[in-house]
């Protein structure tokens, strides 16, 4: 199994014909797909996000790093929430894009997959380090 980030993102088009939408049916079109995926086993995570004019970008384009507030000016796309599927192929996690209940210009899914562990060197010193990290993170869970 393998875990792939949905990202939504929308143009400043689309986010405004979301506004125009029943915020009600949003909820209940997006918790039926919520629902539909957990029903699958499939959901190891999923959210959506305040409005940009809420966030912040750290720039790294200068040698000291600039914080600019939002709202961000003019903009493409935005990043408006994720879901993290863990399917077996890029391929079904292509189809569970494609079930979400999405519409509106410029509206999108992207679909990327996680890298994990295997995908860096084993003999690395920081990534030995995190692996530790993380079996900590586990049993302190199981133990709450």
């Amino acid at each position: 199994m393998s875990k792939y980030m949905l990202i939504m993102r929308a143009t400043d088009e689309g986010a405004a014909a979301y506004e125009q939408l029943d915020f009600a049916q949003v909820i209940a079109d997006m918790g039926r797909y919520n629902e539909s995926m957990m029903d699958a086993g499939v959901l190891a995570a999923g959210e959506g996000l305040s409005d940009a004019s809420e966030g912040s970008v750290v720039d790294f384009s200068s040698e000291t790093p600039v914080v600019t507030d939002g709202p961000y000016g003019e903009t493409k796309e935005l990043f408006n929430g994720f879901w993290i599927v863990d399917v077996a192929t890029k391929e079904e996690a292509i189809e569970w894009a494609k079930r979400a209940p999405l519409s509106g210009p410029g509206t999108k899914l992207e679909v990327r997959r996680i890298n994990g562990p295997e995908d860096f060197p084993q003999d690395d010193e920081w990534i030995a380090k995190e692996e530790g990290w993380r079996q900590e993170q586990e049993q302190a869970q199981r133990a709450q």
